[in-house]
């Protein structure tokens, strides 16, 4: 049973790694972001690697998506006035 559960967050990582490349705005691409490493920190739970999953969780999925959202937040007046 876990093992297409597995499979299946393998290809959604991949699915939505691809679309956090290719999406042109950057708050959804971060949104697509997060949503990757919560499905990688889910990956390795289900693996068994418990604390890695929880530092992927907190440090990637949380940490990092906040403090690239504040960037985005930060810059996105200074984009608008440059067009």
């Amino acid at each position: 049973m876990y093992h297409y559960l597995e499979f299946f967050l393998i290809g959604l990582i991949l699915v939505l790694s691809i679309i956090a490349i290719e999406i042109r705005s950057l708050f959804r691409a971060t949104l697509v972001f997060a949503v990757m490493c919560t499905s990688i920190g889910v990956l390795f739970w289900l693996l068994g690697a418990y604390y890695v999953a929880i530092f992927q969780l907190l440090i990637y999925a949380g940490a990092m998506v906040v403090l690239l959202i504040a960037v985005i937040a930060l810059t996105a007046g200074e984009e608008r006035e440059m067009k």
